[in-house]
């Protein structure tokens, strides 16, 4: 399978997230308080205002330096300098441990999916949800997908569901998907 991803809804930004797992991983942990489509276009941005995205490279930048290619105009985000430092803080840990290769994350070791799901878990900025629609992301989606993936990932792991990011594949998944969220606000505020 030859993953296109179209999270952002920009095909320059896509095909960022399709080639670039750190593009990706930057892309899943700035999915927070802002639209999806806005969250993942951001590594485009951001790569764009730095010459590229490499792990050593960021985690070797100045905070400030870095905030300021956050902060745009526009922002990667509605809170950059949270996001720059949460981006850079994930950048660090991904040369400490894994010498900047993300895909090592899934790779080294041959991991099985509770495995790859302990390290995702493991990230900065990343809890259990995050990890998990990370995690089905990689498995819907990018063809990454290692012994017991879909039991780790739980329901965003279920085929057919229209869940998170992980479940995104053109714009009618995209409104399935907000409306989806939307009855489980809808839900938990009757509750």
């Amino acid at each position: 399978m030859t993953a296109r991803l179209c999270l952002a809804q920009e095909p320059g930004a896509d095909a960022l997230l399709t080639r670039e797992p750190l593009a990706l991983l930057f892309g899943m942990l700035l999915d927070q308080q802002v639209p999806m489509e806005r969250a993942f276009a951001a590594p485009k941005l951001l790569a764009d205002r730095i010459g590229g995205l490499d792990a050593h490279r960021i985690a070797a930048m100045n905070p400030d330096e870095f905030a300021a290619a956050c902060a745009g105009p526009p922002a990667i985000h509605r809170f950059p300098g949270s996001m720059a430092r949460r981006l850079q803080a994930l950048s660090e840990y991904l040369v400490e441990r894994y010498d900047g290769r993300v895909e090592a994350l899934w790779s080294d070791g041959d991991p099985d999916g509770v495995e790859v799901l302990r390290r995702l878990k493991d990230l900065p900025g990343f809890g259990d949800q995050k990890a998990r629609i990370f995690l089905a992301l990689l498995g819907k989606q990018m063809d990454v997908q290692p012994e017991g993936w879909r039991g780790a990932a739980g329901p965003y792991g279920e085929d057919g569901a229209r869940r998170s990011a992980a479940d995104v594949v053109d714009d009618r998944t995209l409104q399935e998907v907000r409306a989806f969220k939307k009855q489980m606000r809808t839900a938990a505020k009757k509750s």
